[in-house]
């Protein structure tokens, strides 16, 4: 008796899942090699569940939420399938998947390599991105004929894979259809959001998903764009004008020239040269300016050659000492005497 009793078939009278799980998304019931199904066995299916029943590699049916007493009423296509003369009296031989259909919120994701996109302001430039999307099972029959096929198990880190690819896709053809500038896309994230949201949900629902919502929550740029943005910002403030932008670049390399030591950074002291030498020019033109001015103020004021003070250039006469003008050195141009031979000033022969 206790031979035959070890190979007696066990009969399954309670079919449920209780999920401890927050990221499994397909559960088969573990049935041995002698479990079997019989008429009045009782299914539960919990809220955001959905339980496949599969016989001969076939979908019989799919269950909603709910607790159920299996019979040739509730599983007509199994009974169709077995051909029971019984009556579904016998036990049958079927696999049991338990599918979560809630929500899998907050999954992360991002670009893996930069996308190229062509601004008009700053030419062609790559861009990364990161946010959340949220996803559940919409369709359980196509979800596991699309992607998780027979596996015991199946997380939600195995669809993200195959999910990720279709974000970013979907991402870069918003942006490029759209012809967003890079300076405007911080300021239009909720409206590249929503169209890429659009594209994404056709391409889920062919795998029998559902996306939920999807966040963008940041686009960055090339450190070198970022900088330039920065510098931008600043002649903003300063007024834009390019005598203010030479102003700014020169004394930001003076400085960066400054603080880095001898021999410690050629690249920093080759801006700091260069900077100088913009330096150097702006004192070397104010300097001619200055010289281009003292003919003209020479040519107002002279000195008498006499009592030296300051007179007017065209005088005849000192007003200080009364002595009569009119006679000059043909090398400086300095006042002599008119009975002079040599000029007092460079001494050179005054004819």
């Amino acid at each position: 008796m206790g031979f035959f009793s070890k190979f007696k078939k066990q009969f399954l009278s309670v079919i449920e899942w209780k999920d401890n799980s927050k990221d499994v998304i397909v559960y088969r019931y573990p049935l041995e090699d002698r479990d079997e199904i019989m008429n009045s066995s009782t299914l539960v299916v919990r809220e955001s569940q959905s339980a496949l029943f599969i016989h001969k590699g076939q979908i019989c049916d799919v269950f909603g939420p709910g607790t159920y007493k299996l019979s040739t009423e509730n599983i007509p296509f199994l009974t169709k399938l077995l051909s029971l003369p019984t009556g579904f009296d016998s036990p049958i031989k079927a696999e049991v998947y338990f599918v979560n259909t809630k929500q899998f919120i907050g999954q992360k994701w991002g670009t893996q390599n930069p996308i190229m996109m062509r601004d008009a302001d700053f030419g062609n430039v790559r861009i990364r991105g990161f946010g959340t999307y949220n996803f559940r099972v919409s369709d359980p029959g196509k979800f596991m004929k699309e992607v998780f096929g027979t596996n015991a198990v199946y997380r939600v880190a195995d669809v993200a894979e195959q999910l990720r690819p279709v974000l970013v896709s979907a991402l870069t053809d918003t942006i490029a259809e759209n012809k967003i500038s890079a300076l405007d896309l911080a300021s239009n994230y909720r409206e590249i959001a929503d169209e890429t949201k659009k594209i994404v949900s056709i391409e889920f629902d062919k795998l029998g998903l559902k996306i939920s919502n999807f966040v963008i929550e940041n686009i960055s740029l090339p450190d070198d764009v970022e900088k330039a943005l920065d510098e931008r910002t600043k002649l903003g403030v300063l007024g834009d004008k390019m005598g203010t932008y030479a102003q700014y670049k020169t004394a930001n390399a003076i400085e960066d020239a400054a603080n880095n030591p001898n021999g410690a950074n050629f690249a920093a002291i080759g801006v700091g040269l260069g900077a100088s030498g913009a330096m150097g020019g702006m004192f070397n033109s104010s300097l001619q300016n200055a010289k281009d001015e003292e003919p003209k103020k020479k040519g107002e004021r002279i000195d008498c050659f006499n009592c030296g003070a300051s007179i007017p250039a065209k005088a005849k006469f000192c007003p200080e000492c009364g002595a009569k003008l009119g006679k000059f050195c043909p090398n400086c141009g300095k006042i002599v005497n008119k009975k002079a031979k040599f000029c007092s000033e460079c001494g050179t022969k005054v004819e």
